[in-house]
């Protein structure tokens, strides 16, 4: 069983660090749909972003 929070075992942690403060941040979204569009949009750029993926895993 891994600690509550490990990051070095599982880099996906690290993942939601940026969006979470960048863009999420002291957010309220209208409606959860809204909430869903934002959060595609993010991942799309993050995972355009092969540099910031690659800072994150390795």
């Amino acid at each position: 069983m891994l600690p509550p929070s490990s990051p070095e075992n599982n880099p996906m942690e690290n993942l939601w660090d940026e969006p979470r403060e960048k863009s999420l941040h002291n957010c309220v979204f209208d409606s959860l749909d809204a909430l869903e569009n934002h959060l595609e949009a993010e991942t799309r750029d993050m995972v355009t972003d092969r540099e910031y993926i690659q800072s994150i895993v390795a």
